[in-house]
């Protein structure tokens, strides 16, 4: 962790990614540019395509940039970190693990102890409410559930930063809400910095501090709209229904444009 809070936690310069498959090559990132301070949220959206999930990835550190830097403290993300902590729309768990041991599982990799583990793993266990649930399997558990271990695993192995890639997208909408309030909740109580990706407009506008606006062809980052609305949000407001037609607008402007990847 840096003591350094001057400096943003995550700094994307000018990132811009290609990818070459057989005798094409694909231009998934252009030019992105990106700074984020601790204990933000942020979502980026964007139709499919736009490079939302390859700059995830980028600053998840499992795929490197082909030009410009991805920072995290002022130093270059050189690959997978416990610091940063990915949420998959699948939940990729340990179908072996129960839940207990899937939380578990960063602690007891990093080393600690047991009384540590049990501790850490108890705190996160009580913090996403799966007390009755902590010795089931993930097949025992709904979708909504798996979601809850994925969120507490990521949190139980220290990390700073929380990347989400869509976490919600496969839930039933009552699941779904239900599950913005909880992360919300975790969100105020923690202060964790959050990069979320989502397609869903009224999801971002409900859920973040900036929405970041991108677009497919390449990919890049055509806006960045900081949100002065008081929460709990209202998604019925008259304010949030202004924000939504503005960055609707921003959005379907692009919808013509095919795809980059």
């Amino acid at each position: 962790m840096s003591a350094d809070t001057a400096l943003p936690i995550v700094d994307i310069r000018g990132v811009s990614k290609v990818y070459r498959l057989q005798d094409q090559t694909i231009h998934a990132l252009s030019g992105a540019n990106l700074s984020i301070r601790k204990g933000e949220f942020v979502c980026l959206i964007g139709a499919s395509g736009c490079g939302k999930s390859t700059l995830l990835r980028i600053m998840a550190g499992f795929e490197p940039p082909s030009s410009g830097e991805a920072l995290m403290w002022g130093k270059p993300i050189s690959g997978p970190d416990p610091s940063r902590g990915m949420v998959f729309q699948d939940y990729a768990l340990f179908p072996w693990l129960s839940v207990r041991d899937n939380i578990g599982f960063g602690p007891v990799a990093r080393g600690l102890s047991s009384g540590e583990v049990k501790a850490t793993v108890d705190k996160f266990v009580d913090l996403v409410g799966l007390q009755k649930f902590a010795n089931a399997y993930p097949h025992q558990l709904s979708g909504g559930m798996k979601q809850r271990v994925a969120i507490a695993r990521v949190l139980a192995n220290d990390a700073e930063l929380v990347l989400m890639d869509e976490p919600f997208g496969a839930l039933d909408a009552m699941t779904r809400e239900r599950l913005q309030d909880e992360l919300l909740e975790i969100w105020q109580r923690t202060r964790l910095t959050v990069v979320f990706v989502t397609h869903s407009i009224e999801e971002a506008i409900f859920l973040a501090g900036r929405v970041v606006v991108m677009t497919p062809g390449p990919g890049r980052i055509e806006s960045d709209n900081g949100l002065d609305l008081p929460r709990p949000r209202d998604v019925a407001s008259p304010e949030f229904n202004d924000i939504r037609r503005v960055l609707g607008a921003k959005l379907h402007s692009h919808h013509g444009k095919k795809a980059a990847a």
